[in-house]
């Protein structure tokens, strides 16, 4: 087809006329460009020809199918990376599931680690008192043990004189408790009960009563194993507490050799903050004992209720060092005992016993844990429930003096700002200046 003139082809040759017919192309030189302006490795009809770009716009040695595949390597082929990483994710899921296995596993030995911890922290300002004036840290804990070996064995002597005292009266003076029992109930309930029939239905309560001793009887040796195990883990956390106390200074070197001189100091400050906090917290349950047993010392003497002082030790000791159960357990005796007077003496000690309890619970408590602990008392109410959420009794036990110290820890590196001024931000004023006021006014 004749060219118009100014309608030159772009791909000529800048020596070639517009008008001059195309000849063959020059051997070993590029491709000339064919009708309609395409040729044999040019540009051919739908712009597509051998050599150039390919149907589908690409072609052999191109970009596409059968060129470059995926990751740079043949085309169909895993990547060489993929197959390490899928080790990788199977065995930090594998070491993942085998430490939660091995945390069960060691469950009953960690909880028996951390509360000889607690307890050496709890004996070491007396083992360090101790040790400064000479004695050698061994035997200053062995000291140690000793008194709180004789104040345990003085308060179970006690409780337990206490209640065999108690379970021979009651076995003597059992008819004349249900002659009594029996006229109060009919003179208050309008009642026509007999002491004869109450004794005739006694032979059916005791058939019962033997049966279950006897199938109790039957799982001694479940019993016998579950004592053994008691008193395993009691010499364990013994013997853990002793070491810890008195081979503490070279247990300390050797955690502080493994690390760099800062960290030894932050380490060691740690320890410090945990043995001050640990001691606060005995510091705070004995007073709060003391306050508990004198105040229920008067009220049982006022009451007239026998054996005061041993109940009042029981109440004392029972219901601030055994956490959860602790506080029913220690109001529960002096109810009873109270019971063999009246029972009328037993509902007023009921009534001191609840009402003593809220007061502790809501006043003297949180003021004094708050005080020992430099604690919030909301901040250690929560505190308490959460450890028994996550460990049981061991975390009531342990809540209070670690919270404590994560307090302290957090204090030191937790950077706090000024206050803006704000009517949101304004404390109340101290009861002091409340107090002054009201008297001005």
């Amino acid at each position: 087809m004749p060219q118009t003139p100014g309608d030159s082809d772009a791909h000529a040759p800048a020596d070639v006329p517009p008008d001059t017919p195309a000849g063959p192309p020059p051997t070993g030189g590029p491709p000339a460009a064919g009708p309609g302006g395409a040729g044999p490795g040019g540009v051919g009809p739908g712009g597509v020809g051998p050599g150039g770009v390919g149907p589908g716009g690409v072609g052999p040695g191109g970009v596409g199918p059968g060129g470059v595949g995926p990751g740079g390597g043949p085309p169909g082929r895993m990547p060489p990376w993929l197959p390490r990483a899928f080790l990788l994710a199977g065995a930090v899921v594998l070491l993942f599931l085998a430490g939660l296995w091995l945390l069960e596993r060691l469950r009953e030995l960690l909880l028996l680690l951390l509360t000889s911890l607690f307890l050496a922290f709890a004996i070491e300002p007396g083992v360090n008192w101790l040790a400064r004036r000479g004695w050698r840290r061994g035997p200053a804990t062995a000291v140690m043990f000793l008194v709180i070996a004789v104040l345990v064995g003085g308060f179970l002597g006690g409780i337990g004189s206490l209640l065999a005292t108690q379970a021979m009266n009651l076995i003597d003076g059992f008819p004349g408790y249900v002659g009594h029992l029996i006229g109060w109930i009919n003179s208050t309930f309008g009642t026509n009960l007999s002491q004869d029939t109450l004794f005739q239905r006694l032979p059916t309560v005791t058939d019962t009563l033997t049966r279950h001793l006897s199938s109790v009887a039957g799982n001694v040796w479940g019993i016998g194993a579950t004592a053994f195990g008691v008193i395993f883990k009691s010499l364990g956390v013994l013997l853990f507490t002793f070491y810890l106390s008195a081979e503490g200074p070279q247990f300390r070197r050797t955690v502080c050799s493994l690390l760099p001189p800062r960290r030894q100091r932050q380490v060691l400050w740690a320890w410090e903050i945990a043995v001050e906090k640990t001691g606060g917290y005995i510091y705070s349950r004995a007073l709060l004992a003391l306050l508990s047993g004198g105040a229920h010392f008067i009220a049982m003497i006022g009451l007239g209720v026998p054996y005061a002082a041993t109940l009042a030790l029981w109440v004392g000791v029972v219901s601030q060092f055994i956490p959860a159960v602790g506080t029913y357990l220690a109001g529960a005796v002096p109810v009873l005992i109270a019971l063999t007077v009246a029972p009328s003496t037993a509902l007023w000690m009921l009534l001191f016993v609840i009402g003593y309890q809220q007061l502790e619970n809501y006043l003297l408590q949180p003021r004094i844990t708050a005080r020992t602990l430099d604690m919030h008392p909301a901040v250690a109410f929560g505190l308490i429930l959460a450890g028994a959420a996550v460990m049981g009794p061991i975390g009531v036990l342990l809540a209070l003096p670690v919270g404590a110290s994560v307090q302290a820890f957090a204090s030191a590196y937790v950077r706090r700002y000024d206050i803006e001024e704000h009517p949101l931000t304004v404390p109340d004023a101290p009861a002091g200046a409340i107090w002054r006021w009201l008297r001005r006014k």
